[in-house]
This record gives C-alpha cells, sequence and structure tokens, in this order.
C-alpha cells in the first residue's frame, strides 16, 4: 500500500469537531423529552391521590337515643298582668323600670292623691272624735247607773219619792241609749275611715304578686284611667310576669299527638342557652286543636329552672321514653362507626389534615343510636370513611365530591 493511499484513510480530526454532529442534536432532544417527562410526572403526582369519601366527628347527647318526637315553641309566662289603677288620676312617681324585680304588695307607681290624703285625714280625725264622744257616753252610762242604783235601793226603804226614782230611771236609760249610739257612730268613723284608706290606697298601684316588670307603659305626668278611652290616656303603667310560673308552649302535630301524654319526661334546650339542657315534664296538653295549623299546644313544666330564663324565649323540646338521668344531658363526641378501623386498643381513624390523612388512635364507647361514642378527637374533625384499606398514614388523598 502505497503512503499516498494510507493519506486517504486518515480522519481529520479537525474538520469533525468544527462540524455540526448529528450527536450533538440526539443530546439536545433527549433532554427536552426527560424534562417533559418529569413534569409530567409530578404534575400527576401532585393531582393525584386516592379518591375517599368522608365524615365529620359531631357532638351529640344520649337522650337523642331514646327521644320519640320534636316539638319547637316559647316560654310563656302563665301569671302575667298588666297593672293599672282602679282610678282616674295623673300619674306622680314610678319606681321600677323594664327588669325590675319586684314583691307582691310592693308599690310601683303612685297618682296625684292630695284630695285623697284630705278625705283620709278627714276620716281619721272623724273616728278620733267618735272615740271621745264614746268615752264620755261610756262615763256618763256609769255615772247614771250608780245613781239609778243608788235610787233603787232609797225608794225601796222610802227615803225618796216616787218621782225622784223615775228621774234616776230616765237618765241611767239614756245614757244606755247614748251609749250605743256612740258605738255605732264610731263604727260608722271606722267604715269611713277604711273607705277614706281604700280609695287612698287606690292611687297607690302596687304588684299583685312576685315578678319582673316586663314593659312600662307610662312614664310621669300620663293620665291614667281604667278604661283608657281618653286621649293620651293609659290603662296600664307597667306590665309584669311571674318568671317562676314560665312553661314552654309547643306546638305538636295532630298526626304525632300520641306519643305524647301528661306526665311525659321531657329535655327543654333554649336557643339563647345552647349549652344548657333543661328536665321538664307534659304538664298538660290542650283539648283543642289549631285548625290553621293542624296541630295542638302541649305545655311543658321546669324540673330546673335558671334565672336566665326570659319569657318568649324561643325552646325546642324533646319528648322522651324514660327519665334522663345526669348523665345522658352530657355532651358526647361520636361518628360514623364505618369510619373506624381496627379494634380494641388498635382501632384507629383516618383523619384529613389538607390533602392528606393522619391515623389517630382512638377509645370506643358505647352506641348511641346509629352513632358511635368515640374519645381522642373533637367536634368538627374530618375522616376518611371509605375505602379504608387503601388508606395508610400520610396517603395522599383526594375528596370525593358529592
Amino acid at each position: 500500500m502505497t503512503d499516498e493511499t494510507l493519506s486517504r484513510l486518515k480522519i481529520d480530526k479537525q474538520n469533525l469537531a468544527t462540524k455540526p454532529g448529528k450527536g450533538r442534536q440526539w443530546l439536545l432532544w433527549s433532554c427536552i423529552a426527560v424534562a417533559l417527562l418529569l413534569s409530567i410526572i409530578i404534575f400527576a403526582f401532585r393531582k393525584g391521590g386516592i379518591t375517599v369519601e368522608t365524615t365529620t366527628v359531631v357532638q351529640t347527647y344520649p337522650t337523642q337515643t331514646f327521644t320519640l318526637l320534636n316539638a319547637s315553641g316559647y316560654l310563656v309566662a302563665q301569671r302575667k298582668a298588666a297593672v293599672a289603677s282602679k282610678v282616674t288620676g295623673r300619674l306622680e312617681w314610678l319606681g321600677v323600670e323594664e327588669g325590675s324585680r319586684v314583691k307582691g304588695g310592693q308599690p310601683l307607681a303612685r297618682l296625684e292623691n292630695r284630695d285623697l290624703q284630705a278625705s283620709l285625714d278627714q276620716a281619721r280625725s272623724g273616728l278620733d272624735g267618735a272615740r271621745a264622744s264614746l268615752e264620755q257616753a261610756l262615763a256618763e252610762r256609769d255615772d247614771a247607773t250608780r245613781s239609778f242604783e243608788r235610787s233603787r235601793e232609797l225608794i225601796r226603804q222610802g227615803i225618796i219619792a216616787q218621782s225622784d226614782f223615775d228621774a234616776a230611771d230616765a237618765r241611767y236609760r239614756r245614757a244606755v241609749a247614748g251609749t250605743n249610739g256612740a258605738k255605732a257612730a264610731q263604727k260608722t268613723a271606722e267604715a269611713a275611715l277604711r273607705g277614706a284608706e281604700a280609695a287612698f290606697d287606690y292611687s297607690l298601684i302596687r304588684a299583685p304578686f312576685d315578678g319582673v316588670v316586663l314593659t312600662k307603659n307610662a312614664d310621669i305626668g300620663d293620665i291614667i284611667t281604667p278604661l283608657g278611652a281618653a286621649a293620651n290616656a293609659r290603662a296600664s303603667v307597667v306590665t309584669m310576669a311571674d318568671l317562676s310560673s314560665l312553661e314552654v308552649e309547643a306546638d305538636v302535630a295532630e298526626s304525632s299527638l300520641e306519643k305524647v301524654k301528661p306526665g311525659q319526661p321531657c329535655e327543654i334546650t333554649l336557643d339563647a342557652l345552647p349549652g344548657t339542657r333543661f328536665r321538664g315534664f307534659v304538664h298538660t296538653v290542650v283539648p283543642t286543636a289549631d285548625r290553621s295549623k293542624a296541630s295542638i299546644m302541649v305545655k311543658i313544666r321546669f324540673h330546673d329552672r335558671d334565672s336566665r330564663m326570659l319569657p318568649e324565649m324561643s325552646a325546642k323540646v324533646a319528648f322522651l321514653s324514660r327519665e334522663a338521668s345526669r348523665d345522658d344531658q352530657l355532651p358526647r363526641i361520636a361518628v360514623n362507626p364505618a369510619a373506624i378501623t381496627g379494634q380494641g386498643q388498635d382501632s384507629r381513624v383516618y383523619r384529613i389534615v389538607g390533602d392528606r390523612v393522619t391515623a389517630v388512635p382512638v377509645t370506643v364507647g358505647r352506641k348511641l343510636g346509629d352513632l358511635q361514642e368515640i374519645g381522642g378527637l373533637k367536634s368538627g374533625d374530618r375522616l376518611v370513611l371509605r375505602p379504608l384499606d387503601r388508606i395508610r398514614d400520610g396517603s395522599r388523598i383526594k375528596v370525593k365530591e358529592p
């Protein structure tokens, strides 16, 4: 082989380095493909996860498991009064306001009563005069009695004339009659005094029973009249209620009336006091129906009372199949039993935190109707309901849309 032939077989490395080759293009496209594939994998990983159904931990009460019927109503005072005056007059003094607690017989307001006060003073003076007249008549009677006794003895002995005896006898009978008249006059004066006192007392508007003032209907200077027919006149000064007579008046549908009977235990909740449950019982079933609502009113009395109870508060009543104990009225944390996996000390649930789940060991209590009492969680926690066999601690999940 000649030298010329060998020179042709040599590779020109300089020309190869400076000429674009297919290897560099292949490397570039490979990098782009890998980056695109990684992006797809990351996107799919972020959007992925096990699709699950969820449930929520709730707070419940054991009494809900033996509740026969639920109804709603309002607190109503069974003793309530619009306090007014028996006479017409101008309001001069008002000693209470809304929310004032008063005792039976306590003065709430006063009408102008100077004329009545004068009549009362006159009646008292008249009684004093009648008493003085009676004392005078009694003294006259005693003197006439002694004179008559002496005259009777002397006439028997023949010492005095018959005319003297007759004069003593007449004086005695006049004294007795005068005494009886004085006694009658005193009774008349006493009756007049009682009438004046009553008339004066009518100007004082008193509380008819122990209770709380609900509304103030008049102000000082208003004319108060029993009829309230005059312009700008007021028939009542205040409205008050006896809070110890508060009962729940609830409407029960006619179709559910068979589940209610007098004396039946109840549990009462007030919207104003959501954290407190009150024990009560059916006091009476009002023997008439409301045609427009197809319902019957049931009145429920309280076993336990609270000073925060006020008339017209809204209430909910649960009619129970048995008496609720104090333990039955304590709140419980419960959950759908299908959300619990494992048994005994290995019982656990999967709590949802963001897009992942955390295994939480729990203690299982008693059955509460369709729910299961549970410990270790709080009301409002979201749990995985199904599928539990594919879930592990830390699993990424996606909540199934309803």
